[in-house]
């Protein structure tokens, strides 16, 4: 059974985290992060440069531990894990700039993700549907370091696909695409969705209509609101902190 199939029904959210707290020296980076996503549920995350976005992404990925507070993933306590752990317990991440083998071909680095979770026939399945599902199976025998900016983000999205994460991190995944491949991604993302629990860490807020049903804003590392994109967008809070715009 894969780890996307391996789900809770007990309504458990899949993953957690309560009173969620880091600091560096005298920096509070994170202050009482109190967070929930269920099941195949999508979330955007947005915030002002230093909102605490990226280390909210670093807790969740082992790469940071808290001072204080947990992180539940399906009702375990996560919350020291080490950063190879994730991917095993399956939480999937990709990063803002692809981190991809640029000297191996399409096909190649997303085989490399299915076969580390799957026998060698079963892999090669796996890396055709995958690629298939992201579009990219044309471009199967290119070398990776050769494709266009939008192309390695999906390649790269493949192989997080591949090994079949039950939740996907997405860092600015519509980040230097052109329109056509933003609403590309759009579909992609949902279509993902329908599977796969995602957190998505975005600034377009027109992509993050494409793909939101609820938003959660992050100020100084705090949870401010969490409402749908059209609430947050008129909220006068939000645009003061994150459009820049006086209350009136």
């Amino acid at each position: 059974m894969t780890a996307a199939a391996t789900t809770a029904t007990d309504g458990t959210p899949l993953i957690e985290t309560r009173a969620l707290n880091v600091r560096f020296g005298g920096v509070h980076a994170t202050r009482d992060v109190n967070f929930s996503l269920a099941e195949a549920e999508l979330r955007c995350v947005i915030g002002p440069n230093g909102a605490g976005k990226s280390t909210f992404f670093k807790l969740l990925t082992g790469q940071v531990k808290p001072t204080s507070g947990q992180i539940l993933f399906r009702g375990k306590d996560i919350s020291r894990m080490q950063p190879h752990e994730p991917g095993r317990l399956g939480i999937g991440i990709k990063t803002q700039v692809p981190s991809l083998f640029n000297g191996l071909s399409v096909w190649e680095n997303v085989w490399l993700s299915a076969q580390r979770v799957n026998p060698p026939q079963r892999a090669k399945d796996v890396t055709r549907t995958t690629l298939e599902r992201v579009g990219m199976l044309a471009e199967c025998e290119a070398i990776t370091g050769t494709l266009a900016h939008g192309q390695r983000q999906w390649v790269e999205l493949a192989v997080v696909l591949a090994a079949d994460p039950p939740l996907i991190l997405l860092d600015e995944p519509a980040a230097g695409m052109s329109d056509a491949e933003v609403a590309r991604t759009a579909e992609l993302i949902l279509e993902i969705n329908r599977q796969h629990a995602l957190v998505v860490v975005e600034h377009d807020m027109s992509f993050i209509r494409m793909i939101a049903k609820k938003v959660t804003v992050l100020h100084q590392g705090q949870v401010i609101r969490e409402d749908t994109p059209d609430k947050i967008m008129a909220d006068p809070l939000v645009q003061q902190i994150y459009l820049g715009k006086k209350p009136h």
